[in-house]
């Protein structure tokens, strides 16, 4: 392992959401930060979306919302990876695990952003739980993967985005505790969430979001408000850097946005 965040010469920045449009709402304004500051960037959805409609097939929805979610990374720039599992099967089982460990190594992110550990729902805090596994075996070597994958050993930096509405899924209030300006690429992130047309009418009628793209902008208009400097933020919390990097110095959302990442003030308070 390196170091320190100063000696790292390579960036990847890998994006792991449970559905497509979960990685839109929440941590697509970062990820476009990163590969602002020359990161080259990964989307990864682990489940194909053949729940999310009252309209089509199982296999249909899955068609069109594989579809959605890689036209939205296409206007990202980043590589799009294939999901492995259905809407609702998320499960933190041994083989998940193994086909997550074996996209993590084959990735190499130094920068991982997944879903927070508390949410509503249970596919996202999997989603969280695996792919915070799934990077922590990356180096050992008797962990099998699916398919089989190189061992890989480089530092890494875990990021938990927001849940949705701020919530835990009691509905107690979840401070981050670091906020990202991303004023500027907020009509990129918008443009990406659009992507995701099939969406309007099962979000509105299922979770009453009656606009889903006023839903994301209002939550990032709201961070903005609580980091009390931006005006759309993402919020984070850093994963404890044991067992991925050798010191939690090791910070890239610090040392590679600058100004436009800071402490929340009020962390330690909200604990």
């Amino acid at each position: 392992m390196t170091n320190s965040s100063q000696s790292q010469t390579r960036w990847t920045a890998m994006a792991v959401g449970a559905h497509p449009d979960d990685i839109e709402f929440g941590m697509a304004g970062t990820l476009l930060l990163l590969q602002a500051a020359g990161a080259e960037i990964h989307m990864w959805n682990l489940a194909d979306g053949c729940c999310g409609t009252r309209e089509m097939d199982r296999a249909e929805t899955a068609r069109v919302r594989g579809e959605e979610a890689a036209a939205a990374a296409r206007v990202a720039g980043a590589v799009w990876h294939s999901p492995i599992t259905a809407d609702l099967e998320i499960f933190y089982s041994k083989e998940l695990l193994a086909r997550v460990a074996a996209e993590i190594r084959a990735v190499q992110p130094t920068v991982l952003l997944v879903p927070a550990l508390q949410d509503y729902m249970e596919d996202h805090v999997n989603t969280a739980r695996l792919a915070v596994t799934g990077a922590f075996v990356r180096g050992m070597r008797n962990f099998p993967a699916i398919p089989d994958a190189p061992i890989w050993e480089g530092e890494m930096a875990l990021y938990h985005a927001m849940p949705h509405g701020a919530c835990d899924a009691y509905g107690r209030p979840y401070f981050p505790q670091r906020f990202v300006d991303i004023t500027a690429v907020i009509e990129r992130k918008t443009q990406m969430l659009a992507q995701h047309a099939s969406q309007r009418g099962w979000l509105r009628d299922s979770q009453a979001m009656d606009s889903y793209l006023q839903t994301m902008t209002d939550s990032s208009e709201e961070l903005g408000r609580m980091s009390g400097k931006f005006r759309y933020a993402e919020g984070w919390r850093p994963h404890s850097h044991m067992g991925f990097a050798s010191s939690a110095a090791f910070d890239p959302l610090k040392d590679l946005l600058g100004d436009m990442s800071v402490e929340n003030p009020g962390w330690a308070q909200s604990l």
